[in-house]
């Protein structure tokens, strides 16, 4: 499903001058929020390549945490209509131009039979500068 994965929040990141990553705004997959303490975590694959789970972290609101800390914070929500913001740790960022994305959101929905559900997040869309 493309229009999960937003177009303006997918731009290389920095710190101290340093292109250090990229991010992604990706909104649930779910027609209700979810308590984060239900999110297994997010598989980002760019171009291809996946990223392992510790190079991936998530804001919600504008706190970040690592995806090890999701199940440990009972009193946060990913809102159906708020993005979750998805931090890669990757050296240089990305190329500018267009880049196929994957996002894969497993999360534990209490009254489905098979758990986790989860969630295949496609798009191709656009890196400026």
């Amino acid at each position: 499903m493309q229009y999960n994965i937003l177009n303006r929040g997918f731009k290389n990141v920095s710190q101290n001058g340093q292109v250090n990553g990229f991010k992604i705004d990706v909104l649930s997959g779910y027609y209700r929020g979810v308590y984060v303490t239900l999110i297994e975590g997010f598989d980002v694959t760019v171009d291809g390549k996946t990223f392992p789970r510790d190079q991936v972290r998530c804001t919600f609101g504008s706190k970040t945490y690592t995806q090890d800390q999701l199940e440990k914070l009972s009193d946060v929500r990913w809102q159906c209509d708020e993005p979750v913001t998805l931090l890669v740790s990757k050296a240089g960022g990305l190329e500018p131009g267009m880049h196929d994305i994957k996002v894969v959101a497993k999360i534990r929905v209490s009254y489905m039979p098979v758990q986790p559900s989860v969630y295949n997040f496609e798009a191709r869309i656009p890196l400026v500068g």
